[in-house]
């Protein structure tokens, strides 16, 4: 080893020795092994040597090579050890704290509103029925009395697959969830009490509109079933689920082709701060009507179309959007920030999973 190279070695030795931290240990390895350091310079060398040059050169180069990085290694080992040893005295630990909270996830409101759905409407006596979100136009559409010229059948409203259907018609998906209601009566026949909400598709998009959205239908199908069924069912469901018996109801006219005769229900609010808040008539000083969702008396086409007799049995179904519902309840003003996927905002609208909606605890009580 030559002079030079030995006072590198022992300089690069004497530095590491003095080395206060592991910043200046990582300093002194680049200088001496990083890729324009000295010692990576010599090795270097050995590619321009003759075969008994690096026969002698390589071992020696490559002994101080190993030499300066053990000692860099040790010395970064002995900080890192004196480091931790002072972190340790110094820091303390109050063993009779309570532990910081781990963060927990949140239910989403529409699934919150689902839930509350469910468990008001099975003290009701109905139950939650479910159909596939990939439908055939007859299910989505023939059999709920809508002709081939109605405009909800358009491509601006719906999303057609190219598949054909089973039934010689359009693979879909489902614009609202009426094809339960067909679905259920075909399979399970009368009487029928069932609600059906879950994941709809329309090409819509705004503040108040998306192109999926959730919605939730009912159905009852009986013998004797008149409209003062239905008003009663929604106005027992609008109380408890709002948490208010200030609930008032106007019926309207309407027409869908599924129900006949069809109305249009409103219900009373007044703006507070605001934000409009449910309650009292929409006539009286201060408040209005809101149009909340569409019903009916089932039609007796459809009731034909899922395999039962008119003449024997009757039924009323209503529907309207969970998100929609939501939004009134809890105070949103966006449809489209419930689909953004912002974690900041779940925090804040979200409940707790452990905070099951009850009737006796309150559908709506948040954690």
């Amino acid at each position: 080893m030559s002079t030079e190279q030995e006072n590198q070695v022992t300089q690069t030795l004497e530095r590491l020795h003095q080395a206060a931290n592991v910043s200046d240990v990582e300093a002194i390895r680049v200088e001496a092994l990083g890729k324009q350091g000295w010692i990576s310079q010599l090795m270097k060398t050995l590619g321009k040597m003759t075969p008994e040059e690096r026969q002698t050169e390589a071992p020696r180069i490559q002994g101080i090579r190993a030499r300066v990085a053990d000692a860099i290694e040790d010395r970064k080992a002995a900080l890192e050890a004196a480091e931790l040893e002072a972190r340790l005295a110094t820091e303390t630990l109050d063993l009779t704290l309570p532990a910081p909270d781990a963060p927990r996830g949140s239910v989403h409101p529409v699934s919150q509103v689902m839930d509350e759905l469910a468990e008001i409407f099975a003290d009701m006596g109905f139950s939650v029925a479910t159909g596939p979100e990939i439908e055939d136009d007859w299910y989505n559409f023939t059999a709920l009395n809508m002709p081939e010229s109605h405009p909800a059948r358009a491509m601006h409203d719906t999303f057609y697959f190219p598949d054909t259907a089973p039934k010689g018609g359009k693979m879909l998906l489902r614009t609202h969830t009426s094809p339960v209601q067909i679905r259920t009566m075909m399979d399970e026949g009368a009487p029928l009490r069932i609600i059906a909400p879950g994941r709809v598709y329309r090409s819509d998009s705004d503040a108040t509109h998306t192109p999926m959205f959730h919605q939730v239908e009912g159905l009852v199908i009986d013998k004797g079933i008149h409209l003062g069924h239905l008003k009663w069912t929604l106005e027992t469901f609008l109380k408890a689920f709002f948490e208010t018996d200030d609930i008032v109801l106007r019926l309207r006219p309407s027409y869908f082709p599924f129900t006949e005769p069809s109305v249009e229900v409103d219900v009373g609010f007044a703006l507070v701060d605001g934000k409009r808040v449910l309650g009292g008539s929409g006539d009286a000083p201060g408040h209005a009507w809101m149009e909340l969702l569409g019903s009916g008396m089932v039609n007796r086409r459809v009731i034909e179309f899922a395999g039962l007799d008119p003449d024997e049995w009757q039924g009323f179904a209503w529907g309207l959007g969970v998100d929609r519902l939501a939004m009134l309840k809890y105070g949103m003003d966006d449809l489209r920030a419930f689909f953004d996927g912002d974690a900041r905002w779940l925090q804040h609208y979200g409940f707790s999973g452990l905070d099951q909606p009850t009737l006796s605890g309150g559908v709506g009580a948040k954690a």
